[in-house]
């Protein structure tokens, strides 16, 4: 009997309540996406630095001719000089950091750039002649680049250290801006879900002061009294956290995978078995939400 008497007061709330109930779950829903997204976001960049991180090289350019660096006053790198970077690189001072060891002559500089820049006027005008000897140097931990530029930066021969993940840190940078948006944004939502919330709750106990105070004259428990209000809140906002893990699963089921992972294939992106993963995070922010705002309105609303 009680079950259904809640159950039918669950009921009643919702009918009396349509147009703020739909509010609660649209807005939940916008939040919760942000929320998901935000999630998403940073799992990518992770995948990214996981993956990029551990490929990208240190390359160490040398002295080429006519070059105004100081260190290349002497003119083109010599062979000596090319010793002594090849012996440092080997040396025991920097076996903890470096992991391989690559050197790439002039011809293969300019069959790589001509790799690259394919019909350019500037591959039609460079000769193997004009290219510049380098090392590219694989680490043990790529964040441990200074290390390695501290001891190569300066010496003779050496024009110019250049870590490539400095490359990478401006799509980087993007990535945590646009999630540091996201959050904000979710942010925003999450406020309004939560007054939203109380507003909708407010308004059922308001309509239905007659029944509660009749419930408290039968002796009739705050729980018993309050858990219609608290249930109407819950399924409004699990209503919309269901609607933001299906739309985050759409998308990324057909815009990241469907799309972005077939024209990208060198990019590991996220999928819908991350989504699956952050969802129960998004369940349970929205069962976070409905309880703030049944703390906040409940105790106030349904006092006789």
């Amino acid at each position: 009997m009680r079950l259904r008497f809640v159950l039918s007061q669950l009921a009643s709330g919702l009918r009396r309540n349509v147009s703020m109930t739909i509010s609660v779950v649209l807005v939940t829903f916008i939040s919760l996406v942000f929320v998901g997204a935000a999630a998403l976001l940073q799992m990518q960049i992770g995948n990214m630095k996981d993956d990029w991180y551990d490929r990208v090289e240190v390359s160490v350019f040398m002295c080429p001719q006519d070059s105004a660096v100081p260190t290349c006053a002497t003119g083109e790198v010599s062979d000596d000089q090319l010793a002594d970077i090849e012996g440092l690189l080997a040396s025991e001072a920097l076996a903890p950091y470096v992991d391989e060891v690559f050197f790439e002559t002039k011809e293969e500089a300019y069959a790589a750039f001509q790799e690259q820049m394919p019909d350019t006027v500037w591959t039609q005008s460079l000769t193997p002649e004009q290219m510049q000897v380098s090392f590219r140097i694989k680490l043990v931990d790529p964040e441990q680049y200074q290390v390695v530029a501290d001891e190569l930066t300066g010496r003779p021969g050496v024009e110019d250290v250049v870590d490539q993940r400095a490359l990478l840190e401006p799509l980087f940078l993007i990535l945590d801006r646009a999630t540091l948006l996201a959050v904000a944004l979710a942010g925003v939502m999450i406020v309004t879900a939560v007054l939203l919330i109380t507003t909708t709750i407010r308004l059922s106990a308001m309509s239905r002061r007659r029944e509660t105070s009749i419930m408290r004259l039968v002796g009739a428990s705050n729980l018993f009294i309050q858990l219609p209000f608290m249930l109407e809140g819950a399924l409004a906002a699990l209503a919309g956290a269901a609607l933001a893990v299906g739309g985050l699963w759409l998308a990324a089921r057909y815009l990241v995978e469907g799309w972005l992972a077939t024209e990208f294939q060198w990019v590991q992106f996220v999928d819908t078995g991350d989504v699956l993963l952050i969802a129960p995070l998004l369940v349970a922010a929205a069962i976070l939400l409905a309880g703030i705002s049944s703390l906040v309105s409940l105790s106030r609303y349904t006092r006789v």
